[in-house]
């Protein structure tokens, strides 16, 4: 539940050019169809909450950015959303964890105006609200109808997040889980033997592969179909558990196959897999 104050006046300018789609998925979950208006309830809950500002942070609740997200949520949000608790508030960043924030709202409460409701105060009742609470969902509906005359915004690229148990991913022998707080489901897979493989087959125009890095890491060969890309270092003086540490792009997306073979570095050979994200 956030405390609100000072909000700027909504001013009605154009719905958001792209809207970035992420969520959290389970091992080979796709995202589901956009709830309709998703563009529109942005934008204008955007503007109610900061007149659009990506920088707006309130005084009194420490609430932070466009959509105006409570310190004490970003972490879990960005984590669940973005695949790292510790992302910074960006704006694509922004984007990116308000827009699976409101789709995931929308699938429970099943309309803008209680979802409107849920922002401002955290709770899911349909009835018995406050007329603050009112004349705020009002206002954010207002600016959503008004908003629907505008030329309709695209739809941009959807993010989809595979943990490191995804059944997309096809492990050799030598694979151990291991547990971490600060790890994504707080598990990660590793192996420390030269020549171990994992294989993780997906379809998209960009792969993320995340791990830890740290004193205790190794190297590791990566290839795409098939190809050799590149030998990923992963050790250093401090440990993080949770960083991007390969991605590749492509023009278009297509099917493809990415192995990650385990060097087994002398004195410090861990290599792990903390998740996989794909860009349609």
């Amino acid at each position: 539940m956030r405390v609100l104050s000072g909000r700027l006046k909504a001013v009605l300018v154009a719905i958001l050019a792209t809207i970035v789609l992420v969520g959290v998925l389970g091992p080979a979950t796709t995202l589901a169809a956009n709830p309709p208006g998703l563009a529109r309830f942005m934008y204008a809950m955007g503007q109610v909450e900061s007149g659009g500002n990506y920088t707006a942070r309130n005084p009194t609740s420490g609430a932070y950015g466009k959509y105006q997200i409570m310190p004490s949520n970003w972490p879990s949000w960005a984590a669940r959303y973005l695949g790292n608790s510790s992302a910074r508030q960006t704006p694509a960043n922004q984007e990116i964890v308000a827009a699976g924030k409101f789709r995931s709202l929308y699938r429970g409460l099943e309309s803008w105006r209680r979802v409107a409701y849920w922002w401002l105060t955290g709770s899911s009742r349909t009835t018995g609200w406050s007329t603050y609470a009112t004349r705020y969902v009002s206002k954010v509906m207002t600016i959503y109808r008004s908003a629907g005359a505008q030329p309709s915004a695209p739809v941009a690229s959807s993010t989809h997040r595979y943990s490191e148990k995804s059944a997309k991913i096809t492990y050799s022998a030598g694979w151990r889980m291991a547990g971490h707080p600060a790890y994504v489901g707080d598990a990660a897979k590793y192996a420390t033997k030269a020549g171990a493989t994992a294989s993780f087959a997906f379809s998209g125009k960009k792969v993320i592969w995340y791990g830890p890095v740290g004193p205790t890491r190794g190297k590791a060969r990566v290839l795409i179909d098939g190809t050799y890309v590149k030998t990923v270092n992963l050790h250093s003086s401090s440990f993080t558990a949770h960083k991007a540490v390969f991605s590749k792009s492509w023009s278009a997306a297509g099917a493809h196959t990415l192995v990650i073979e385990v060097l087994g570095t002398a004195g410090h050979p861990y290599v792990a897999i903390d998740g996989f994200t794909v860009v349609d």
